[in-house]
């Protein structure tokens, strides 16, 4: 039986789970799914199916990733002579098996002088473009990596993943304003996107880590984000957890005796503070739900175990901390 993961993977792949599903590479190379009949009984007699190239292509990504370079090679043959070594695609493709096999910086530049040459034949080849940006980054030119994503956002404004991507190189060089503007127009695009908006409340909580005065702004807007993620997704481990450390930051600046002097300060502001006990009641929702989070996991409860183990510990820790978790 396949793994689900081969049809529809996830953004982020543990490597338990990459593991589990390179393991499906000996049986699904073992049968091919196209037949060697002449046309038409090919398409009598063939197994293909419009998952059929999904499946290959995702374990061609699992392979990489357990470092099983000689399934990946095979499955990308396979895709190769299915679709032609001119598919935008299977360029795409052969490129990130070139980057997975270089050694060193040397081979990486290699690639991307690669880059540059088929963008030079094909300038609108935007796979590639995003390719390049990513052999930049490890190669560690950030500043090249973030003008890479300028110009091809110019042409594709309504590209989220690009603008996601250049929100985090931006943070990188803790430029916060920069990312916190890219994050803001990838919820134009994707306003539902609960994880766009936890990470825009992340930028938000470390920009007002970053300054020693006027923290009160950011760290509201972070908690409106956070808020608005666990709106979305009320099983969110991270928008809970970000909930709750916010909660605990901003509850001292909100206390009794600066309340007033504050609230003065931030009239004009378009984002007024919350209320102190409208965050006591989210701080104790965050910690309410975590606990229960915690709880339901540790007993492997049905529908309470696709948690990332290293978040549930990180939030165990949390609430340690507080001396809120349950013995």
């Amino acid at each position: 039986m396949l793994h689900p993961n081969l049809l529809t993977p996830p953004s982020v792949i543990p490597p338990p789970v990459a593991l589990q599903l390179s393991q499906k590479a000996p049986p699904i190379l073992s049968s091919s799914p196209t037949s060697s009949l002449p046309w038409p009984l090919s398409l009598l007699f063939s197994t293909e199916s419009p998952e059929t190239w999904t499946i290959h292509e995702n374990l061609f990504l699992a392979s990489l990733r357990t470092g099983d370079d000689v399934s990946a090679r095979k499955v990308l043959d396979r895709m190769t002579t299915r679709f032609g070594e001119h598919s935008e695609r299977i360029i795409a493709l052969r490129g990130i098996y070139e980057e997975a096999l270089a050694k060193n910086d040397k081979e990486l530049e290699q690639v991307f002088q690669g880059y540059e040459k088929i963008l030079r034949e094909d300038p609108t080849n935007f796979s590639i473009r995003k390719r390049r940006v990513a052999v930049l980054k490890s190669l560690g030119r950030i500043p090249d990596a973030i003008t890479a994503l300028t110009v091809l956002l110019e042409n594709s404004p309504i590209d989220a993943e690009a603008w996601a991507e250049l929100s985090e190189l931006y943070a990188r060089q803790n430029a916060w304003g920069q990312a916190i503007y890219c994050l803001e127009e990838v919820l134009l695009i994707m306003p539902n996107a609960w994880t766009a908006h936890a990470q825009l409340a992340t930028l938000y909580y470390l920009s007002a880590s970053a300054q020693s005065s006027n923290q009160l702004q950011p760290l509201t807007l972070s908690l409106r984000h956070f808020c608005r993620s666990v709106e979305l997704n009320e099983y969110y481990l991270r928008g809970f957890y970000g909930l709750k450390v916010v909660s605990r930051k901003l509850l001292p600046l909100l206390s009794e005796s600066s309340t007033s002097s504050k609230r003065n300060n931030s009239e004009d502001d378009d984002t007024p503070p919350p209320k102190l006990e409208s965050v006591k009641k989210l701080e104790e929702l965050a910690t309410s739900k975590l606990a229960e989070i915690i709880r339901q996991y540790n007993s492997r409860t049905q529908g309470w175990t696709g948690f990332s183990e290293a978040e549930v510990t990180a939030a165990r820790e949390l609430l340690d901390a507080d001396g809120k978790i349950e013995r």
